[in-house]
């Protein structure tokens, strides 16, 4: 008997050749068990194990905390705006709207970022939406306090939910994230957190793993080995500073039994040794025993310095380890110039990179915002927009004023107007670092550029209503000229019909009847002539006064 799954009857071993292309049938292979992840091999780095191992490196390590810091700080500087959809009102109004919800909140913008960071160390970051009505400033209640009184629902708080308090996902048939539950002090009781009423920051999403992958994940080999080699290092220098504790005590002191006298006295002196330190409390208490035989002491502690130097460079290979822990997230940029070398050309060239890799970093935190977060505030505001305002992050590296000097002059040069253009000088001042412009300012030049556009367009029509006349004109002389060569052969056969009645007068002074009766044709034909000759003027005339009227009203 043949199981059956949503799919369909399980085949096995059969290719299914028909299925609707509605219905998911794979799943994406992410190893779990019971909300638990296994994708990670290293047991130190499993579940709970990873958050204390990043958490040690992060905050107890100076080269991987520098990094850190780096990046925090970096980011932290980044414009955020928000851009509308279009020109239009309702989404001027809608991207107002989205701009302020991001200033409304009981925490800065810069203050969530920063949480939204820990997904650097950890692999992700889970954060809470939480909403509020916005009734007005004076509301005691949290849930209604806001610097505005419209009565929309905002953005109260985006609360990080701690990656130590997680105890398991929750996740659907497929692999998709349901939620997370929370274990978190000091109640420790379960909680749910749906995950349509939260965001997940990730550095990576293969295999929509809810845990992603931590930013120092390459970094814990070389970080592991340079901790244990510090260790040995301090314990080395200690060593060679107090010297080797060395305690001689009589050999059937060695040999005595658990619990005696002299087993204690063995006990008492090998605590002595492994607890000997350079201190100002630093001093030995030893009896005074000899050897009745050898006059000898029976006691005796001394400290055995190492004589030479080692045979290994500890220095060298611990920042061989620190650079490695850089290179990992190209941040080795930071080592230049604490060897004795390297040139501004290089470190420019290694901060390009990093800078790139952070501005990735910030376009995926507008990415969770835009596709979740937004849609959201709009849908539970009951806003219907065709499309939505997004979160767009400034760039982390700012740009060369020099260059963008010259790209500008290059391009105006070329035929490029850039002013009058309130964004694109609000651009440049805020690329130079000089003051902004006070809103009557910004009206003014937002009124001058409407009108340089209206002049503009106004241009560009006149100009395309010269050009069509222009076509009209051109298409109609080839008209014209064969009216004008039609005239001309008739007033050819006119002048030859003269001719001819004036040659037959000459030779016959007295025309029969016949003759007249002749001439009286010719005049006739000569008449009918003109008379068509008249109509296809006037056809003529008609058309030019119908291309003047369509001009006109063009």
């Amino acid at each position: 008997m043949t199981s059956v799954y949503e799919g369909g009857e399980d085949l096995t071993g059969e290719v299914r050749e028909k299925s609707s292309p509605m219905i998911e049938l794979g799943t994406t292979g992410l190893k779990r068990s019971a909300g638990y992840i296994n994708e990670e091999f290293l047991p130190a780095l499993k579940g709970r194990k990873a958050v204390q191992v990043f958490r040690e490196m992060s905050e107890n390590d100076p080269i991987v905390g520098a990094l850190l810091f780096a990046v925090d700080r970096l980011l932290r500087q980044i414009n955020w705006r928000v851009e509308p959809a279009s020109h239009n009102e309702e989404d001027k109004k809608a991207a107002e709207f989205l701009e302020s919800c991001m200033e409304d909140m009981t925490h800065t913008w810069d203050e969530f970022i920063t949480e939204v960071l820990t997904m650097l160390p950890y692999g992700w970051a889970y954060h809470e939406v939480i909403y509020k009505k916005r009734v007005g400033p004076h509301e005691k209640d949290a849930k209604y306090r806001s610097r505005y009184t419209d009565g929309r629902i905002g953005w109260r708080k985006m609360p990080i939910r701690s990656q130590e308090t997680l105890q398991k996902w929750i996740f659907d048939d497929k692999g998709g994230i349901k939620g997370m539950v929370q274990l978190a002090p000091p109640q420790y009781k379960t909680t749910f957190l749906p995950i349509d009423k939260s965001l997940l920051f990730r550095v990576t999403t293969v295999k929509n793993n809810p845990e992603g992958r931590s930013f120092l994940r390459n970094a814990y080999r070389p970080w592991y080995y340079k901790k244990r080699l510090e260790e040995i290092e301090g314990i080395g220098v200690e060593r060679d500073l107090a010297g080797l504790p060395v305690a001689k005590v009589p050999h059937d002191y060695l040999a005595a039994k658990k619990g005696t006298d002299k087993a204690k006295m063995v006990d008492a002196f090998r605590k002595m040794v492994r607890s000997v330190r350079r201190d100002e409390q630093e001093g030995v208490v030893i009896p005074t025993s000899y050897d009745q035989d050898t006059k000898q002491p029976l006691f005796d502690f001394s400290l055995l310095n190492s004589g030479g130097g080692r045979s290994f460079d500890t220095n060298g290979i611990i920042q061989r380890y620190e650079q490695r822990i850089l290179m990992t997230v190209l941040a080795d940029f930071i080592m230049v110039g604490h060897q004795g070398q390297g040139s501004y050309a290089l470190h420019t060239d290694k901060t390009g990179l990093f800078r790139a890799s952070i501005n990735s970093v910030s376009q995926a935190i507008a990415d969770v915002l835009n596709r979740y977060a937004v849609p959201r505030l709009f849908a539970v505001n009951g806003w219907k927009v065709d499309q939505l305002p997004q979160f767009e992050p400034g760039d982390v590296d700012p740009p060369d004023l020099q260059q963008l000097a010259m790209f500008m002059g290059q391009m105006n040069q070329a035929g490029v107007q850039w002013f009058p253009d309130p964004e694109l000088e609000k651009f440049l001042r805020d690329a130079a670092r000089l003051p902004k412009l006070d809103e009557k300012t910004e009206d003014m030049r937002e009124q001058q550029k409407k009108q340089s556009d209206a002049m503009t367009m106004a241009r560009q029509q006149m100009e395309m209503i010269q050009l069509k006349m222009q076509a009209e004109q051109a298409a109609q002389q080839p008209q014209q000229q064969e009216m004008a060569n039609e005239q001309q052969a008739m007033s050819n056969e006119q002048q030859a019909m003269s001719l001819e009645q004036q040659k037959q007068q000459m030779a016959n002074p007295q025309p029969n009847p016949q003759e007249e009766q002749q001439l009286a044709q010719g005049e006739q034909q000569a008449a009918e002539g003109e008379q068509r000759l008249a109509q296809k003027e006037e056809i003529h005339q008609a058309r030019l006064a119908q291309m003047m009227r369509r001009g006109s009203t063009e």
